[in-house]
């Protein structure tokens, strides 16, 4: 694995700016690697060994997915709205895995290890980088029980949703009422459809058209 000042470097120029979250997130994966025994978990064959879990969609996620290689559209990368600057590193051979959360203590003890900074963002970032990995992180190690429907690799389970008829892939699917549904149809949806205007005809339930 590249050094600290290379990859960080790299996940900044690939986040689109340097700031704490990115100093936080490169060395909650390097550790994270280190501890699950994977040194070069970008490259083959390591590459198929790792899944991390994130809690969080913040800067940090982005220097995660940049050191370990991690990606959504892989299947290696699981975000779990948990809303904690948290991260799970999974061996997948191995079964080894670390949850490394970063402290909420870390702020303050930012002004502790670098005092001769007075901004603020500066000062964490820089503190950051000086600071133990005791006072940076808590660290427990776990086990995950990775089901089947979520390693990744080609798609293996599908349903059709009863009720709109979409296909739904790795078992995301609901059953309700004894029926197997999408989740926008058993529990709702996060958007709402624009009705064209002028549509007078265009029933509360029937599809929109473009």
């Amino acid at each position: 694995m590249q050094n600290f000042e290379t990859l960080l470097r790299g996940s900044a120029k690939a986040h689109g700016h340097l700031c704490p979250g990115q100093v936080v997130g490169v060395r909650m994966a390097m550790l994270g690697c280190d501890l699950i025994g994977l040194d070069e978990p970008k490259n083959l064959p390591q590459i198929k060994k790792i899944i991390v879990y994130v809690e969080m969609d913040r800067c940090a996620t982005d220097a995660i997915s940049f050191v370990t290689g991690v990606k959504l559209g892989r299947r290696s990368l699981k975000f779990v709205d948990n809303g904690i600057m948290a991260a799970t590193f999974v061996n997948l051979d191995t079964q080894k895995a670390f949850r490394i959360v970063s402290t909420e203590e870390s702020r303050d003890l930012a002004a502790v290890y670098a005092p001769e900074i007075i901004d603020k963002s500066q000062q964490q970032l820089e503190g950051y980088k000086r600071m133990s990995i005791e006072d940076l992180f808590t660290i427990e190690e776990v086990f995950v029980d990775v089901p089947a429907c979520d390693m990744p690799g080609p798609t293996r389970f599908k349903a059709v949703c009863a009720r709109c008829h979409t296909v739904v892939r790795d078992k995301r699917e609901v059953l309700k009422n004894n029926e197997i549904l999408c989740r926008p149809c058993a529990v709702g949806t996060y958007y709402q459809p624009v009705r064209k205007k002028g549509r007078k005809d265009v029933s509360e339930n029937s599809p929109v058209v473009f």
